[in-house]
């Protein structure tokens, strides 16, 4: 037996990133343009990082509040004020250490060994390795890939449900898909919940970056004070910040000391400079969000209008996010293709069969860079699909 053999069949079993797999082997590839995360390609904005560097500077680098200096946890009341509407609280955040971080307390405050956790498919596939390293069962649910884009079909989510599942983790908008839920959907979603008394982990951390709408339906336009809900969500998309590796809770008071306990136990808090910055992001931030929307349209634009241009690719511009997940006629092994990409035409994207059930034959491409990048990956994409098949 080998040293690995005697660990937690659990950790034995985490898969590799079908995406990290294809960055480790085209990184740094001159030229390369990498579509391949979700990221884009401005560093932080110096009134965040200015932020943090004074905070540096006053010596702020001790132990700080488990759940959050009050400042950040303010600051999230007033934005969540200013952007969907009502008021909250400092007592409804709690700081992490990155959105993944946010997303495992979830999960280790509402399931465990023996529970099942319903998801919606293709998806980022953390959600449901995180699960599966707490010893619950990730079930997937398939979205419906429809001639208008992706949908949720209340029916097979029903079914998917049985007596060990303990919560149902919706992202929206999403990544990979670009689907976005309505407010009837998130409505049945919640009604479902409510009925078979299972949490709802939300995930809506693209909620501002939605085409056509000032931000994308969320769980708290239908939501009332007691439903068991549970929000996820990070600095890292809105603010150019994917390195900070912070994040936040948005929670019911009532379980304010269940999740500092929780802090405690895996990160004991987020360090007070990062907070600071995360607080200028908050505050001064909502034009730099809104010029980075803007730009991911136009990038949406062009991609979509030159893929399509090739006769071979089937997509729908995503309602929300800054994700192309689209196929090609005549490819059917994405990580075979993807690599292939890379070879040939230098653009790196993400293989659809990363993202689980019924991502197979699918790419998804990050679109959230600058326009003189996307115009060439397209061309350099389109003369691909072109040549193969």
């Amino acid at each position: 037996m080998s040293l690995i053999d005697h660990l937690r069949p659990e950790a034995r079993n985490a898969p590799e990133s079908g995406i990290v797999e294809l960055m480790n082997h085209a990184r740094g590839r001159e030229g390369l343009i990498p579509l391949w995360v979700g990221e884009g390609d401005l560093p932080t904005p110096s009134f965040i990082a200015e932020a943090t560097v004074a905070s540096l500077a006053a010596g702020e680098t001790f132990y700080t509040w488990q759940r959050g200096i009050p400042e950040l946890r303010e600051a999230l009341a007033r934005y969540y004020g200013r952007h969907f509407g009502g008021e909250y609280r400092a007592e409804e955040f709690i700081a992490c250490s990155s959105g993944m971080h946010a997303i495992q307390l979830a999960l280790d405050a509402v399931a465990g060994p023996g529970d099942e956790v319903v998801y919606l498919s293709p998806a980022w596939p953390n959600f449901a390795a995180a699960a599966a390293l707490r010893g619950a069962r990730p079930v997937p649910v398939v979205l419906d890939n429809t001639d208008n884009g992706w949908a949720l079909d209340i029916e097979k989510l029903a079914a998917a449900i049985t007596p060990a599942t303990k919560a149902l983790f919706v992202n929206t908008p999403s990544n990979p898909t670009g689907w976005v839920a309505d407010r009837e959907t998130l409505a049945a979603i919640l009604a479902l919940a409510r009925a078979r008394g299972l949490w709802v982990v939300a995930d809506e951390i693209y909620a501002l970056f939605s085409y056509g709408a000032a931000r994308a339906p969320s769980f708290l336009d239908v939501a009332g004070p007691q439903d068991r809900l549970i929000f996820v969500n990070s600095f890292s998309k809105n603010w150019s910040m994917t390195g900070w590796r912070i994040g936040w809770l948005k929670i019911h008071p009532d379980l304010q000391q269940v999740f500092e306990n929780l802090v405690q136990y895996s990160s004991s808090g987020t360090p007070a400079f990062l907070q600071r910055g995360a607080v200028a992001a908050l505050d001064q931030g909502d034009a730099f969000v809104a010029g980075q929307v803007e730009r991911a349209a136009k990038a949406r634009a062009i991609l979509c209008d030159r893929l399509a241009a090739t006769g071979r690719v089937h997509l729908a511009p995503p309602a929300g996010a800054f994700y192309l997940f689209f196929r090609i006629d005549g490819v059917e092994d994405s990580r075979a293709a993807a690599f292939d990409m890379v070879e040939r035409a230098n653009v790196g994207l993400a293989p659809g069969a990363a993202f689980g059930a019924g991502g197979e034959g699918y790419f998804r491409l990050c679109f959230h860079r600058r326009l003189d990048q996307i115009e060439e990956a397209a061309e350099r994409l389109g003369r691909w699909i072109e040549t193969v098949g």
